[in-house]
């Protein structure tokens, strides 16, 4: 399983457009970038692949990197993020299915797959594949399961990859708090890889109207506010979930320049080999 890390920035990306801040500069100085949150996902024994969110970035992440068009895509939920580079199928493939939660969220009163399918509905080479969260469903020969975390006020879902054949695990966490149920935990747990969302570190927590949240015994803040986890709350559900490597990505350009480009905080691009 090669997994690609197409993007691994927050809604804004870095570098953000018309921001000169010192993350931003550091980022155009080395080169890099975080493009809006997608993952490519190849089984590299049948030969097709899977597109884990459909970046807004989709046309550049795919010209930028060395992978095919996706067999098939799951969505975690419906923000604009992680959804709305899903017309960019249009003239290049003739059928994606794509892979969504069927519980109704009862902010929208629709279900991730429902809001997929009415969106898109003037896209028929857009399959959708309602699907039931803990239930693992093949896709392009992998094991996938999605699992609810928490991303008020919205339903949002982490996933895991599994090769039935090799046994190695993709975990990701999706955009969440650090308060997810230990079942969740359970189905995320022992990865080869995780992704972990950790969108900024727990000190700029005091800039952020709510606060901090999920505090460790020192006071540290595990989650941002109450959507996201701090990049401390990351590492803390990393070591707890015994991940064999991480990397944190859905990051913001907040992070403060002598600390955006520290291990283990990702950058688009990155490549790992899952057997």
């Amino acid at each position: 399983m090669r997994v690609t890390l197409l993007g691994t920035g927050d809604t804004t990306g870095t570098p953000t457009v018309g921001c000169e801040c010192d993350t931003c500069e550091a980022a155009r100085e080395r080169g890099v970038e975080r493009s809006r949150f997608s993952v490519h996902v190849e089984n590299e024994r049948t030969g097709e692949s899977l597109l884990v969110d459909c970046s807004p970035d989709f046309r550049a992440q795919f010209l930028d990197n060395d992978v095919s068009l996706p067999d098939a895509a799951v969505v975690s939920h419906v923000h604009f993020d992680h959804l709305d580079g899903l017309g960019n199928v249009y003239r290049l493939l003739d059928d994606l299915p794509v892979y969504a939660a069927d519980e109704t969220d009862p902010v929208t009163g629709e279900s991730v797959a429902e809001t997929v399918r009415s969106k898109y509905d003037y896209l028929d080479r857009v399959r959708v594949e309602p699907t039931s969260p803990f239930a693992s469903t093949t896709v392009c020969g992998l094991e996938v399961t999605l699992v609810p975390v928490d991303h008020p006020p919205m339903l949002c879902y982490g996933l895991t990859v599994e090769d039935p054949e090799t046994g190695a695990k993709l975990s990701l966490t999706g955009d969440t708090s650090y308060d997810v149920s230990d079942r969740v935990r359970e189905v995320l747990s022992e990865p080869d890889l995780l992704l972990a969302d950790a969108i900024v570190p727990a000190s700029l927590c005091e800039y952020h109207p709510v606060g901090g949240s999920h505090h460790r015994p020192d006071g540290t803040p595990r989650t941002f506010g109450t959507k996201h986890m701090t990049r401390e709350g990351a590492l803390d559900l990393a070591a707890e979930l015994d991940a064999a490597e991480t990397r944190l990505v859905h990051l913001a350009h907040y992070y403060p320049a002598d600390e955006a480009f520290a291990e283990p905080l990702a950058v688009d691009g990155e490549t790992y080999e899952l057997s």
